[in-house]
């Protein structure tokens, strides 16, 4: 299989360092550079807890992309740097997979329509947990029978977006095939602002952020006299980059973005 040579985007952070991690153990995949906010020109093997790993880092994503031949950007940053590092890739004629969630539908678009112009694979995946993807797929397939639906995201207190782009994801998926429903008492009054959490279409989405948590999620159904829960754990992040990596091997064979992994799987 041809090696393909992989940019990291935040590679200290707590996704980043996993996915640093998880291409030294994969005979297929090559770390050619690194984008950071600081230690411009210091090797990956320099910094404390990082793997042994001989690529540079970069501060400035225009320099990094002009010197380095790259096939791949993992971008695991935040939703303001991913979008601008996710259009310089496309722009370079390098193909990004980007874990980064709260992009908005107009930002959506307009990378659909770059990578369109550009005949640029682009995967944009709210999670790469493959469980998770298959949680969203069950949700979905049981919205068909149950339109009453509830979903409580549960994510560490770092995490900058909420609801999670899972959970968003979700109801979206859910939208698809569920009656529409304006659910509870047509009389309810949320006696404390946010009560009863966000309205999507109709239904709830809860999103709690507690320390000690990675990433979780229970899509409840109710319906006369019984209860459906759909739910996955992430209890460390190494569960997501089974899928960074299936992503980046499917990257390079796009043309086109895709947005959700569900749509990478046989």
């Amino acid at each position: 299989m041809e090696t393909i040579k992989v940019i990291v985007a935040g590679p200290r952070g707590k996704m980043g360092s996993e996915a640093l991690r998880m291409i030294e153990k994969t005979d297929n995949l090559e770390l050619v550079a690194c984008l950071d906010h600081k230690y411009e020109g210091v090797s990956i093997r320099e910094l404390d807890e990082l793997p042994n790993l001989d690529a540079r880092i970069y501060t400035d994503i225009e320099v990094c992309f002009q010197d380095v031949d790259a096939d791949v950007l993992i971008d695991l940053t935040t939703p303001e740097f991913g979008y601008l590092h996710t259009k310089t890739a496309i722009q370079y004629g390098i193909r990004p997979v980007v874990g980064t969630t709260g992009f908005t539908d107009d930002q959506l678009q307009e990378l659909t329509d770059l990578a369109e112009e550009k005949e640029i694979g682009v995967i944009i995946a709210p999670n790469f947990a493959l469980g998770a993807v298959l949680m969203m797929q069950f949700s979905k397939w049981a919205a068909k029978y149950f339109a009453d639906v509830e979903i409580i995201e549960k994510h560490h207190d770092n995490k900058l977006d909420a609801p999670s782009g899972t959970a968003i994801k979700t109801a979206q998926l859910i939208q698809e095939e569920r009656q529409v429903k304006q659910q509870g008492h047509p009389n309810e009054k949320e006696t404390i602002p946010g009560a009863r959490g966000a309205d999507f279409d109709g239904m709830r989405i809860h999103s709690m952020r507690l320390p000690g948590l990675v990433a979780h999620q229970e899509v409840v159904f109710g319906s006369v006299g019984e209860n459906l829960t759909i739910k996955h754990d992430s209890f460390h992040r190494q569960s997501f980059m089974t899928g960074v990596k299936l992503a980046v091997e499917q990257a390079v064979k796009l043309d086109t973005l895709v947005y959700g992994l569900e749509n990478i799987l046989e």
